[in-house]
């Protein structure tokens, strides 16, 4: 099977390249070789490139930038999305679109489910939320999957690091870190999710997933545990979402 994945140098991407290139056929696109947030450019390259999947691993994924820049998170998140869907239903290709556990408040107090309402707080869920509809209802062989508290072997590309990069960073060059301690995750190595949507994308069961790690975590504890296994000396101290603010 040909497959072409968008992001392909990011942080998923780059883990879905590797691990998809062991059975398929994978090309590999970064922004210099697609423009999504172009009708145009999307329809030439993949009708070119005719491939059977196209998986969408790009995104505008700073969440205090897209607060500043509304316009162009919803253009890469919406726009671009609702462009790739199009093409690959024109295409009669599979679309696999990733998104995010930032589509929900976070006032649930267990893990959410597919079937649970949507009530995105900020402008990248809100950018999120409407590539997911795009994706599903543009496309009617499309898979949306979304993740939470995701981390790979390289940062992602939109924040410059990963969590774990960010805070090792941190350690080296502040006197204390301080990481919050009141949003609930479930850390998930991007390895993981290449390999869950490599046997996914075999199948015909179209639709919304969440897919994750079991489990939950604070980001403070989590960061304990990083502390913990690399014996950092550098102080960890709790904090909460409300001492970090969007804007």
């Amino acid at each position: 099977m040909k497959i072409a994945i968008i992001g392909a140098n990011g942080q998923l991407g780059t883990d879905l390249t590797e691990v998809l290139s062991a059975q398929h056929e994978v090309l590999a696109l970064n922004h210099a070789d697609i423009e999504i947030t172009a009708a145009g450019n999307v329809q030439k390259v993949l009708s070119a490139l005719q491939p059977g999947i196209v998986i969408n691993a790009a995104a505008h994924t700073n969440v205090p930038l897209c607060e500043k820049e509304p316009d162009k998170a919803f253009l890469i998140n919406g726009t671009g999305t609702l462009n790739l869907a199009r093409v690959c239903h024109d295409i009669k290709a599979r679309f696999v679109h990733f998104s995010t556990d930032y589509v929900f408040d976070g006032s649930k107090q267990k893990p959410y489910t597919e079937e649970d309402l949507c009530n995105p707080l900020n402008v990248y869920g809100v950018t999120k939320l409407a590539g997911e509809y795009f994706a599903l209802n543009y496309c009617e062989q499309s898979f949306v999957i979304r993740v939470s508290g995701i981390y790979g072997k390289v940062p992602a590309r939109g924040k410059g690091a990963n969590f774990i990069t960010s805070v090792l960073k941190q350690a080296n060059e502040k006197p204390e870190v301080k990481v919050v301690d009141d949003e609930i995750l479930t850390p998930t190595p991007t390895f993981e999710i290449a390999k869950n949507t490599a046997e996914l994308i075999t199948t015909d069961a179209y639709g919304l997933y969440h897919m994750s790690c079991e489990g939950e975590t604070s980001w403070y504890e989590f960061a304990k545990v990083i502390w913990e296994t690399l014996n950092i000396k550098t102080p960890l101290q709790k904090a909460s979402v409300k001492d970090f603010p969007l804007l």
